[in-house]
Formats: structure tokens, C-alpha cells, sequence
């Protein structure tokens, strides 16, 4: 099952120290950030499980939007050329953008008293679907307050601000470690 899976709500297993980093190497240098494991403590130990699985490793970034955001996440991209992704062609396993780890988690975005698009907020992508989140991810490019009430931020850039902005679509994720910093 794909992003959009309605019917498996999962609850992450992983247990938190509230310490967290995340470490993304990607084809245009390294961003770290700092996972808010208080305010939403389902989508960062969701992120953890699926970092240390490897599942984002490959991937390339699908999504680029000026001044708005550069999303990744999406297993369907492992397997296309960088060329492909960008131009949001098919690839083996699905569609740029339409891929998960099948299954969604609980939206946190009310419940997060810290729910802020700033400038480098790691967050959620989702579809329609209040608890529809899985894997996919985006950075904000700016602030972007509008997203606030329906998406759910865990994370905040502390390095790598430069980096998210040169990304673009068909960039590659590397690698995403976990860290306590």
C-alpha cells in the first residue's frame, strides 16, 4: 500500500530520549535537525524507525516549489534517474509523490504547541486524510503560517538552511542517520 493507504493507522514502537537529530546527507551537502520529540512524538519516532531502516536512503527529492517547499520521502523514487523524478515521469515502483511505507500515522498538528512553518520546519506531507502521513516529508522555504492548522511540523533546521534552499527535484537523499545531540 502507497501514501494514501487509509485503512492502517500505525503507532511507532521506537521510544524517545527528546534528544534527537536528524542527519540528512543529500547530493548538495548535509542539513541537520533537531526533532521536536515533545510536540509530536509519533511523527518523529515514525521518521526514527523508517531512518534507521534505511527507507529514505536513495531516494530523491520529488517536489520543488519556490519560495515554498522541496519535498522527498517517496520509496517510488529509489529506483528512477535523477532526469526522471524531476520531470514527474512514472517510475518502476509508481509515481513520484504517490509512495509510502504503507501504512499512515495520527496527524499531531493540534496537539503540537510548537506547530510552526519558520524557515527550515521539517513537517509532514499528507493527503486529503487528516491521519494520512507516512513517509513523505517537506522543508519549508520560508515561513508558510498558512500550513500550520492541517500539517504537522517535527523539526527544525539547526544547519544546512543553504543546502535545503540549492535543493531541487531529482536531488538525492543519500543517507538520514539518527543522532542525540
Amino acid at each position: 500500500m502507497g501514501f494514501f493507504n487509509r485503512n492502517s493507522v500505525y503507532v511507532p514502537k521506537r521510544e524517545l530520549k527528546g534528544t534527537e537529530v536528524a542527519v540528512f546527507k543529500t547530493s548538495k551537502g548535509t542539513i541537520k535537525v533537531r526533532l521536536d520529540c515533545k510536540g509530536a512524538p509519533i511523527h518523529c519516532a515514525n521518521f526514527c524507525e523508517l531512518a534507521e531502516k534505511g527507507f529514505y536512503d536513495g531516494t530523491k527529492f520529488h517536489r520543488y516549489v519556490p519560495d515554498f517547499v522541496i519535498q522527498g520521502g517517496d520509496p517510488n523514487t529509489r529506483n528512477m534517474s535523477s532526469a526522471d523524478v524531476a520531470a514527474g515521469k512514472p517510475g518502476p515502483d509508481g509515481i513520484p509523490g504517490t509512495g509510502g511505507p504503507g501504512y499512515s500515522i495520527k496527524h499531531e498538528w493540534d496537539v503540537n504547541p510548537r506547530n510552526s512553518h519558520e524557515d527550515g520546519a521539517l513537517a509532514m506531507a499528507r493527503s486529503q486524510m487528516p491521519d494520512s502521513a507516512g513517509s513523505q516529508f517537506y522543508f519549508c522555504l520560508g515561513p508558510q503560517h498558512f500550513l500550520d492548522p492541517n500539517y504537522t511540523v517535527f523539526g527544525q533546521t539547526i544547519e544546512g538552511l543553504d543546502v535545503e534552499k540549492s535543493l531541487r527535484a531529482g536531488d538525492v537523499l543519500e543517507s538520514v542517520s539518527i543522532v542525540d545531540e
